[in-house]
């Protein structure tokens, strides 16, 4: 039989499997997001079944009317599949793999906001849009974490650039924004990533292992924010990162028929998925019947093209990835203490990070984020909380109880 080698790393004693997101990040299996609301920003949006039914509405910003509904026709595939990469990697319950490709906020719930034109483009006036309409909703929609993994135009140092100031706007009314810092390799940032306020995240390629002694720095933009501070904040995976495949494309008819081949068992099982597919593969019966190996070569290619890990989900890569990680690990934090700042959100994640040993910390802030140290300093920081208003209500009583005398 000949073996399907796998499209991803491993590396001893890795399993022979792509790691979920939960697991490479340490995330904490008791906290999944319940009840915090994530506005997605994206050039356009599919409501996956991993999703659909958390998606309180769509929002479509193509226009200057902006319209809440359920999910309109995609115009460009490519679009659609970037918002539901990014909203299923942070928000989805891995449903189409039993669980397995589930994001860390899996219960959370979304708006889906729609920042392309009507030309289906993606410049940073569509994205504005998409940010004053959360900045006008966020207090109807209880929308606590902005994730945008969308990029500006031009590099803008000006702390009055529209994209800087309506983030210093939303996050001075308690949302949190999280920017892909974006994947050039560039020594600058656009807006939104160069919004002091935004949590702007870089990538790092953990080559599929959990040992930090294999992991490195993904090739992110890095740079300054307009008022001098580094960014990235931090990193998360951005290579090699679980996410579905778009139901109806290309991509979904390939793994079809390529997937069953990526898990044999012996030659009668593959020659029977051969046959079967046949004449979908345009494979002549001595091919089907011979094991060919230079047939499986190119069916190896084939599956290795399109990333493909599993019959609904393939692997990314980009920033545009990592930063729906964080978002999630945020969201895991505010079901533990709904009432955390953005300012304390920042400094818990950074915390919550270490660097890479190997790279420059110019290029990746506080370092790639731990998600279950960050539920650890949460829940820390929660109980401190709670003691303190205990000790102010018991203060309350003592003072308040008549005297005995």
């Amino acid at each position: 039989m000949y073996a399907l080698r796998p499209n991803y790393p491993v590396l001893p004693p890795s399993p022979l499997t792509l790691r979920p997101t939960p697991e490479r990040m340490n995330a904490h299996s008791d906290y999944r997001g319940r009840g915090v609301v994530i506005a997605y920003l994206d050039s356009g949006f599919y409501e996956h079944p991993d999703i659909v039914e958390r998606i309180v509405s769509h929002v479509d910003c193509t226009t200057d009317t902006f319209t809440e509904s359920m999910m309109t026709a995609p115009a460009i595939e490519s679009f659609v599949w970037h918002g539901m990469m990014s909203s299923v990697i942070g928000s989805g319950n891995g449903s189409m793999s039993n669980g397995l490709y589930r994001g860390i906020a899996s219960e959370s719930q979304l708006f889906l906001v729609k920042v392309s034109s009507i030309h289906n483009q993606l410049k940073e006036h569509d994205i504005l849009c998409g940010f004053q309409w959360v900045l006008a909703n966020h207090r109807r929609c209880n929308i606590r974490i902005v994730n945008a993994s969308i990029g500006g135009d031009f590099v803008n140092q000006s702390a009055n650039h529209a994209l800087h100031v309506i983030i210093r706007e939303l996050v001075e009314q308690g949302v949190i924004v999280v920017v892909a810092a974006g994947n050039h390799g560039a020594s600058h940032v656009f807006p939104p990533a160069s919004a002091p306020e935004a949590i702007t995240v870089g990538g790092i390629n953990d080559q599929n292992s959990l040992r930090p002694a294999d992991w490195q720095l993904y090739h992110s933009n890095h740079g300054f924010a307009h008022d001098g501070t580094h960014k990235p904040d931090l990193v998360a995976p951005a290579q090699w990162v679980a996410s579905p495949i778009l139901p109806n494309s290309i991509v979904a008819k390939e793994a079809r028929w390529l997937s069953p081949l990526m898990q044999l068992h012996n030659d009668q099982t593959r020659t029977q998925i051969l046959q079967t597919w046949q004449k979908d593969m345009n494979l002549t019966a001595d091919q089907v019947n011979q094991h060919d190996p230079h047939l499986y070569a190119q069916l190896e290619k084939r599956v290795h093209d399109f990333k493909l890990i599993h019959p609904h989900y393939q692997h990314v890569e980009g920033t545009s990835a990592a930063a729906p990680i964080v978002s999630s690990v945020i969201a895991q934090m505010l079901e533990i203490q709904p009432t955390l700042a953005p300012a304390q959100v920042m400094e818990i994640l950074k915390k919550a990070s270490r660097p890479l040993s190997n790279g420059p910390l110019h290029k990746q802030g506080a370092g790639a984020l731990d998600a279950g140290q960050a539920i650890s300093l949460t829940l820390a920081a929660s109980r401190k909380t709670i003691r303190r208003v205990t000790q102010r209500q018991t203060q309350g009583d003592s003072k308040n109880a008549p005297r005995i005398s």
